[in-house]
């Protein structure tokens, strides 16, 4: 599982434009056919046809296009907006996770994970969301940043949840263990920080302010993300265990944790109040564990 953490690495830098389409271990191509003796380790396609009838060793991800599995793939199959088909032949021991495509499934295949769907039921409904749906007229322009910001968040969650699972889900177990105190620190964080962005900002006027300020957004930054991806899995792996599934995987608990995060942003007023909430507490268990990595390091420091 050497490339596992590499895996979402690589999707970042390509849609970023900064790598080439073409990594160590790894098939990045708009097609590819993985032929019945052979074997690759993980496959990224935008928008191509991906059929397999060996095997992938780890990971299957598609953003568009479609995804045809006769073979064997060792870790998940991952489609965004794509069509999958499972044929009677494939073996799946991870998850299946399909969003905002079509799924279609033969009987007798092999799933040792879970399966994650949001998606339509033909063809005709995808086309017809994407072009009077989302590119209609009547769409609202906030809406199309929105569900442009969603995107982008699904990227960052996957590749934290393979870069750092057990920061995150340590962080995650902090929240239900030392909540009180978590919030407590969150406020008194987000207080100080609100003090700093204010004093560098008057700094700037002399220019030495400047990179200060310019840190400050970048810890925020880093701040909000991984503890955003932390709450993704803090709720995907509440609610896939109240569902059933013992012991969720944790790119399975992320995915379902962005979707849930993401239904109750879009509520008007509680939305906002929601995102506010995890804010402070997001604060807090961040500095409290350090980036998921201690229990409490004030206590440790004392």
């Amino acid at each position: 599982m050497k490339n596992k953490i590499l895996f979402p690495i690589l999707v970042l830098s390509i849609a970023a434009g900064v790598l080439p389409l073409q990594g160590q271990g790894f098939i990045i191509q708009k097609n590819v056919f993985v032929a019945e003796d052979e074997v690759q380790e993980n496959i990224l396609s935008f928008g191509g046809v991906v059929e397999i009838k060996g095997k992938v060793e780890e990971n299957v991800f598609v953003f568009g296009g479609s995804i045809i599995v006769e073979g064997e793939v060792g870790d998940s199959v991952v489609g965004f907006g794509s069509k999958i088909t499972l044929k009677s032949t494939a073996r799946i021991d991870g998850d299946v996770i399909s969003l905002g495509g079509i799924l279609n499934k033969e009987p007798g295949f092999f799933l040792k994970g879970d399966t994650v769907s949001f998606n339509f039921d033909t063809p005709e409904d995808m086309r017809r969301f994407f072009k009077d749906g989302l590119f209609g007229s009547f769409m609202p322009l906030l809406l199309i940043i929105k569900l442009l910001s969603l995107f982008i968040w699904f990227i960052l969650a996957v590749a934290l949840a393979a870069l750092l699972p057990r920061q995150i889900t340590y962080a995650s177990g902090q929240i239900r263990k030392s909540f009180w105190p978590v919030c407590g620190i969150g406020i008194l964080s987000m207080i100080v920080f609100t003090g700093l962005i204010i004093f560098s900002v008057f700094l700037s006027f002399i220019l030495i302010g400047i990179p200060i300020l310019i840190t400050l957004i970048l810890v925020a930054g880093a701040i909000k993300i991984f503890s955003r991806v932390v709450f993704f899995y803090f709720f995907g792996e509440t609610l896939t265990k109240a569902f059933g599934t013992k012991k969720p995987s944790i790119l399975l608990a992320v995915i379902v944790g962005f979707l849930f995060v993401s239904l109750i942003g879009f509520i008007p007023i509680f939305g906002a109040l929601f995102a506010f909430i995890l804010s402070i507490i997001g604060w807090g268990v961040v500095i409290r564990t350090k980036f998921g990595t201690t229990e409490n390091w004030f206590r440790k420091a004392g």
